[in-house]
């Protein structure tokens, strides 16, 4: 463009030279030669100073040997502030035909201008718009490249979304870096009011002012979803002529000038709007409303998918929480849990503990000193609620074999179940370490017998911190075994013992050895029994291992069980009330 004005300056003897485009409020110079300042370095004059406007309005050349003398230009204040005299100006136009500006020819003298300048001014004008119309026609493949590339990106992005903030999020980075819009929002559908979903990420005060509002309130977004269609607010005098003042004085905290609202289709009714604002007017062209539109499709799917997944997750997390043991009090135990879901699917799996005692009524309440503890720490093979539901049916009947087999061994109690399994049949695959805990009288030592179905090895310390491995295991828990025979394990556990049973999400990670994490949780024991924090609470200890060797939420699940001897054989005590389970995290908590 400098090119051309260049040109023009040349062959006409000009001191100025001019290709300007002209804009509601405005001309710009994309090419410009001879205009003073502040003028060369702005390239753009308020339309008080062009006279290339008149070139747009007529769509005709315009030729002027003295503007001042022109009833059209004579007030122009291009004549005092920019020195312009003489004027020749040539419409240049866009592939329709529609004028967008002018090459435009000016002196300041008084000037006739002869038939071979008028003429190549407009050939030079010919080529300039030729110029123009190749550069639109290439931007708008570029924008129409961009846009479709915009489509693809949200219906793969928005294709595996797992919750309504994600969605969220996910609508706000997509259509940020290529609409630029100051805000982008949910609002659904709920009853007779809409509701925004909070940006996860950043306050927005648009919707901490109006969390919710009526269907029928005079807002964009509500009239979107009344009347079922796209509905676009391109300034503030269209907000102030169309809406309730509710809405407009929201719209000025928040800074936002424009807006469209887009009605996202679920598959039986409107789910809400899909809602952009900016903070300058914007008139919204053929090709947004079309991305638009069908950003809004996919997202209309993707909330129904994550308010469905929402609902599960809720489910399975109270199924989850119910399946969680309240550990039993004894005076001469002290037992602590972990539980943490896993970060993916929902947020539940076959993964659990388990503590009671193996005596009923009188017996246990009599002298809890005495009576028998059975522990458990079990992995049901799949991360979602059936394996759950299976998880709860393994534990219950483990439980009732148990109390079916009083006098029998861990071993015995396993076998039962696994019999049980194969006759209902029950697809109960997996792991688990389940043991008897066993005082020895007047001693404050415990026996300790369990029976290791193909589970990671429960690690046990004494009170000097040494800490080992009980590495003793058989095949793992199947329905289709036949005729297998387990074994029983016994230790003698000393007053100061630890022993810590967990399942393999602690320890488990893609491209790392099984084995090197189990040292590290030995480690960690050991050096937590010796440094004598065992003065401090057992869950402590549990939350610090699944920090420090599992870290962030990952995709299986973790369940620990810890029983600690005290150092010294404990006074007769009145049985506690029993200590609180460990919640079941929510989605977002921390680890």
């Amino acid at each position: 463009m400098e090119r051309f004005a260049r040109l023009v300056a040349g062959q006409l003897g000009v001191p100025v030279a001019l290709v300007s485009l002209v804009e509601q409020d405005r001309q710009v110079f994309p090419g410009q030669v001879g205009l003073g300042e502040p003028w060369a370095t702005r390239r753009q004059t308020p339309l008080s100073h062009s006279l290339c406007q008149h070139v747009v309005t007529s769509g005709r050349p315009l030729v002027l040997s003295d503007a001042r003398l022109d009833d059209r230009t004579c007030a122009s204040l291009a004549i005092g502030d920019l020195g312009v005299v003489a004027y020749a100006g040539m419409p240049l136009t866009d592939s329709d035909g529609y004028p967008l500006g002018s090459l435009c020819a000016i002196d300041t003298q008084p000037r006739s201008w002869s038939e071979q300048e008028l003429a190549d001014l407009a050939d030079l004008a010919a080529a300039c718009g030729a110029e123009l119309r190749l550069r639109i026609v290439t931007e708008q493949a570029r924008v129409a490249l961009a846009r479709s590339e915009l489509m693809l990106r949200a219906a793969e992005d928005l294709a595996d979304t797992t919750g309504l903030d994600d969605v969220r999020r996910r609508v706000r980075d997509l259509v940020s870096g290529d609409l630029k819009p100051s805000y982008v929002g949910l609002a659904l559908l709920d009853g007779d009011l809409l509701r925004r979903v909070p940006d996860p990420d950043h306050l927005q005060p648009v919707e901490t002012e109006a969390p919710a509002f009526s269907v029928r309130d005079a807002w964009p977004s509500a009239r979107a979803v009344r009347e079922g269609r796209l509905v676009a607010v391109a300034n503030r005098a269209e907000l102030l002529a169309g809406y309730g003042p509710v809405a407009v004085a929201t719209y000025d905290l928040a800074g936002l000038q424009a807006a469209v609202c887009v009605p996202m289709p679920g598959t039986r009714h409107v789910l809400g709007t899909l809602i952009l604002g900016w903070d300058t007017p914007h008139e919204l062209d053929v090709t947004e409303r079309a991305v638009l539109t069908a950003i809004a499709g996919y997202t209309a799917r993707a909330v129904e998918r994550a308010t469905y997944l929402d609902e599960r997750v809720s489910v399975a997390q109270l199924l989850q929480q119910a399946m969680l043991t309240d550990l039993p009090g004894h005076p001469g135990l002290e037992l602590a849990a972990f539980y943490r879901p896993a970060a993916m699917g929902e947020l539940v799996g076959g993964d659990w503990y388990d503590a009671y005692f193996l005596e009923t009524g009188d017996a246990a309440s009599d002298d809890p000193s005495r009576a028998r503890l059975a522990i458990t720490v079990g992995d049901i093979t799949g991360h979602n609620m059936d394996a759950a539901a299976v998880m709860g049916q393994v534990r219950s009947m483990l439980r009732q074999a148990d109390a079916d087999l009083r006098g029998q061994g861990p071993a015995e109690a396993l076998t039962a179940v696994e019999r049980a399994c194969g006759m209902l049949p029950l697809d109960a695959t997996g792991t688990l370490v389940h043991a008897h805990l066993r005082p020895l009288p007047g001693t404050g030592s415990w026996t300790l017998t369990w029976t290791n179905a193909g589970h990671p090895p429960p690690l046990l310390t004494d009170r000097t911190g040494r800490a080992e491995r009980l590495d003793q295991h058989q095949i793992l828990l199947w329905p289709g075994i036949k005729d297998y025979v387990r074994v029983d394990q016994q230790r003698i556990l000393r007053p100061g013992s630890t022993i810590l049973l967990y399942t393999d999400g602690l320890v488990e990670r893609r491209r790392q050895g099984i084995d090197p994490a189990i040292d590290r949780v030995r480690a960690m024991l050991a050096a937590w029994t010796a440094s004598n924090a065992s003065a401090s609470p057992l869950d402590e200890l549990l939350a610090e291992i699944v920090s420090q060797i599992a870290g962030s939420p990952s995709d299986d699940d973790i369940a620990l069980l810890a029983v600690r001897i005290p150092p010294e054989a404990p006074a007769r005590l009145a049985t506690p009330a029993g200590h609180p389970r460990p919640r079941a995290p929510a989605p977002g908590d921390a680890a």
